[in-house]
């Protein structure tokens, strides 16, 4: 997990796409509903965002918290 921001966002950072699965794993095992997927090996920024959403977030249990 490269960044967690207000305790409620997960943002990964990589230079590939094929990292969804990871940020899911993150997303399930914190419990938090949604991440962000930023990658740098885009032409424009904006095409390399991704917003992922935990469809079953567990929110009784927070890693760290």
């Amino acid at each position: 997990m490269d960044m967690r921001v207000d305790e409620s966002v997960i943002v990964e950072i990589k230079s590939t796409a094929l990292h969804e699965a990871q940020l899911r794993t993150y997303l399930k095992i914190t419990g938090y509903e949604l991440g962000l997927l930023i990658n740098f090996n885009s032409v424009l920024l904006k095409d390399g965002l991704r917003r992922v959403v935990n469809s079953a977030p567990l929110a009784s249990w927070r890693l760290g918290g």
